[in-house]
C-alpha cells in the first residue's frame, strides 16, 4: 500500500541575497513524502525564484497530480514534468528504492565574500581549498577583488559565477584586473559573456577558463568537449530528474570535463541529497552546496557540522498540503 504527503515551507532568510538583481527575502518550497512496504523517504521541490521556469503554485499542482497518481498504484513517468518537480520526485523515488546512496560529499567550495577572517575559518575545515565568488556586476572592482583572494590565499583554487551579465568587453576588463600568475589558479568563470560564443572568444583572448551553466539547461544541449572549456555546472532542481542529471554527468566524464553539482537554494534536506549525488557520481569534483549559511534553519535533516537550528514538519515554518 502507498501513502503520499505533501508539505509546504516556508522560511526567512538572511537580508542580501539578490538573484538576478531582484532581493529574495525568504525560501519556499514542497516536500514530499512516500511510503511504500513500511519504506519512508523524502525529496524536495523547491523552484528557484528568477531562474526557474515554473513558479511554487504550478510545481504544486503538478506534484499533487502525480502523487494521487503513484499514491493508486500507478506508474508514473518523470518525463515531461517541470524541473524542480522532477528533481525532487526522482530523489524520493531514489531513496525508496535504495538507489541514492548514504555518504554524501560536504566538502563545498566556500562562497567568497568580504571577511578574509571568516574566509581563512572556512577554508581550515574543507581538505580543498575551493572558494567561488559571485561577479557580473563591476567587472574592474571584481577582478580586483578576484586577485586579492588568489594573493591572499596561495593555495585557492576559484571558481567565479558571472550569470551572462557581462559583455565582452567587460569580461576581458575582469581579467585584465588577474596577475597571470594568478589565472591557472582559476578553475573556471560560468557563462563569462551573455551568450556562449562571446564567453568562447573571452576564454580565447585571456586564457581564463569557462564552465557552462545556463547552457546546460537549453533544449537538446548535448555535452561538448570545447578548448577553454572545463566544467559543466548541474543545478538538479533547474535541470530535471536524477536520471537526466547522471546522463549530464556521464556525458562530461567521458570526455575529461569535470561535472559540478551546484545547489539552489534549497533547503538542508535537499542540499544534503545533493552531497549524496555528488558523493556517488562526481566523487573527485568538489560541489558547489555552500548555501545554508544563507539560511536561518535547517529543515527535516541535518547539515554535517552546521550549528543552525533544526526543524521538522510540526513547525511554524511548515504546513501540510492536502493530496
Amino acid at each position: 500500500m502507498r501513502k503520499v504527503k505533501l508539505y509546504r515551507y516556508q522560511f526567512p532568510i538572511q537580508t542580501g541575497v539578490v538573484l538576478r538583481k531582484k532581493n529574495l527575502t525568504e525560501r519556499e518550497g514542497l516536500l514530499i513524502c512516500l511510503e511504500e512496504n513500511g519504506e519512508i523517504a523524502w525529496g524536495e521541490i523547491a523552484p528557484l525564484p528568477t531562474f526557474s521556469e515554473e513558479t511554487l503554485e504550478q510545481a504544486a499542482n503538478q506534484a499533487k497530480n502525480w502523487l494521487k497518481g503513484w499514491r493508486s498504484g500507478k506508474k508514473c513517468s518523470l518525463v515531461n514534468l517541470f524541473p524542480s518537480v522532477a528533481f525532487g520526485l526522482s530523489c524520493a523515488l531514489a531513496e525508496l528504492h535504495n538507489m541514492l546512496g548514504k555518504q554524501g560529499n560536504y566538502q563545498s567550495a566556500v562562497l567568497c565574500y568580504g571577511d578574509i577572517a571568516k574566509m581563512q575559518k572556512a577554508f581550515s575545515q574543507n581538505e580543498k581549498r575551493v572558494g567561488k565568488l559571485k561577479v557580473g556586476v563591476d567587472s574592474e572592482k571584481e577582478g580586483e577583488q578576484a586577485n586579492l583572494l588568489l594573493s591572499h590565499f596561495p593555495n585557492l583554487q576559484l571558481r567565479l559565477d558571472a550569470n551572462r551579465q557581462w559583455s565582452l568587453e567587460q569580461a576581458v576588463k575582469f581579467a585584465e584586473k588577474i596577475s597571470n600568475e594568478h589565472k591557472p589558479r582559476i578553475q573556471f568563470i560560468e557563462e563569462p559573456c551573455q551568450t556562449p560564443e562571446l564567453s568562447r572568444q573571452f576564454a580565447e583572448q585571456t586564457n581564463i577558463a569557462i564552465a557552462w551553466d545556463e547552457t546546460v539547461r537549453e533544449p537538446h544541449f548535448v555535452v561538448k568537449k570545447e578548448q577553454n572549456l572545463t566544467a559543466i555546472i548541474i543545478k538538479p532542481t533547474l535541470v530535471g530528474s536524477l536520471e537526466k542529471c547522471v546522463d549530464l554527468i556521464q556525458q562530461a566524464h567521458s570526455q575529461d570535463l569535470m561535472a559540478v553539482i551546484s545547489s539552489s537554494l534549497e533547503s538542508s534536506l535537499g542540499l544534503t541529497q545533493l552531497a549524496r549525488i555528488a558523493q556517488q557520481y562526481t566523487p573527485d569534483s568538489v560541489p558547489g552546496l555552500d548555501t545554508l549559511n544563507l539560511m536561518q534553519h535547517q529543515l527535516l535533516r541535518a547539515w554535517e557540522g552546521s550549528a543552525l537550528p533544526l526543524v521538522g514538519i510540526e513547525s511554524e515554518f511548515v504546513t501540510e498540503v492536502v493530496v
